[in-house]
């Protein structure tokens, strides 16, 4: 059974995404034959058997870039990526519009899809945490404690989060896998090709593009 499951995993990875009623029924196999999860081939099926899947998902043509919308949408429920994802845009992007967030959501999710990063959310965040002047993300390495202090603007994140892993949106950045605040002008900037400005955040990727980024 484990090696018809995993060969099942193998097709559906060559695939791409498949539907919710999919991914559910072979995440719940997965589950009762005890099978480990993180050896499975295919960094998109990884993503979506780890993580679960929601019960409601925000289709792309119902996004709408403002707070109403945004607090219109269903209190949202994840597990350790998405919280990773959740907090990285609080920390990140809180003070940004809404828009702004989905688009730095969005790098996290372009990172992880490519070859040249970590095949996880919570990997992305983190890498380089530890090591000075090499995290990737600020807040991780600024040696100030990750306080959240404003719940509302918490749970808007999350829900940006939560639509971002839904795939409820994409396209917004051109295939970024980098941004800087305007504030700011760092060296790799120079040399990587900008890809949109959105608030005050640009975004960029590296000038070679592969089938993986």
């Amino acid at each position: 059974m484990r090696r018809l499951l995993i060969a099942a995993a193998m097709c559906l990875a060559a695939l791409g995404p498949v539907s919710v009623r999919a991914e559910t029924d072979l995440k719940d196999l997965f589950q009762r034959e005890q099978v480990t999860l993180t050896k499975l081939p295919g960094r998109h099926l990884q993503s979506l058997l780890t993580e679960g899947t929601p019960r409601d998902r925000a289709r792309p043509d119902t996004v709408k870039y403002n707070l109403s919308w945004l607090d219109s949408q269903p209190e949202p429920e994840g597990g350790p990526q998405w919280r990773c994802l959740s907090e990285a845009l609080y920390f990140e992007a809180r003070g940004e519009t809404v828009k702004g967030q989905f688009a730095v959501a969005e790098v996290i999710m372009n990172r992880v899809k490519s070859q040249n990063f970590p095949s996880t959310v919570c990997g992305v965040i983190k890498q380089g945490t530890g090591r000075k002047f090499q995290c990737q993300f600020t807040y991780t390495c600024d040696g100030h404690k990750d306080v959240i202090a404003e719940k509302k603007a918490f749970e808007r994140v999350a829900k940006v989060a939560r639509a971002v892993m839904d795939g409820a949106v994409g396209g917004l950045t051109g295939g970024a896998t980098h941004y800087h605040t305007s504030a700011v002008h760092p060296k790799w900037a120079k040399v990587y090709q900008q890809t949109a400005r959105i608030g005050v955040h640009m975004f960029y990727r590296p000038n070679y593009r592969t089938a993986s980024n």
